[in-house]
């Protein structure tokens, strides 16, 4: 199995999850957060976690800066970064967080928070205070993040 996509993955392997807007700043180096994101991913000892549909916000931003994109999916190809897999089993939970939530939450930020419910100690990456210091998970808690100092 390639070792970007892991049907199951052990609780104890997921240390980190991260969101598109630290994924773009790493590998794009006109991003406001590229040193921020670039070293707090480099300082990592494990893969960071993430979905699919944050994995495609990232790409689709970083399709103005080539090499950027191609750093992106060397990254995923070198299992630096990892999917979690949440669909179509997670769906009705993803409904109920985008409606509690809307207009703020969009399908990537709610199925970020689906994998902090399931993997409780990761820590999200994020650049994204405004929404993440607002969302919680379905125990109250809030998503416990990493994110750039104000």
């Amino acid at each position: 199995m390639h070792p970007a996509t892991f049907p199951s993955v052990k609780a104890s392997e997921v240390k980190y999850l991260v969101d598109a807007g630290p994924l773009v700043g790493a590998f794009w180096p006109a991003d406001q957060w590229h040193h921020w994101s670039r070293a707090t991913l480099s300082r990592l000892r494990s893969p960071a976690f993430t979905t699919e549909s944050v994995f495609a916000e990232a790409a689709h931003l970083l399709k103005p800066s080539l090499p950027a994109l191609l750093q992106l999916l060397a990254a995923l190809d070198r299992g630096l970064i990892q999917f979690i897999p949440i669909y179509p089993e997670k769906i009705g939970r993803m409904a109920e967080l985008v409606t509690t939530y809307a207009p703020r939450a969009d399908p990537g930020d709610a199925s970020l928070v689906i994998l902090s419910e399931l993997y409780p100690r990761a820590k999200l990456i994020t650049i994204d205070r405004t929404d993440f210091l607002i969302y919680r998970r379905a125990d109250g808690r809030p998503v416990p993040s990493l994110m750039p100092s104000v």
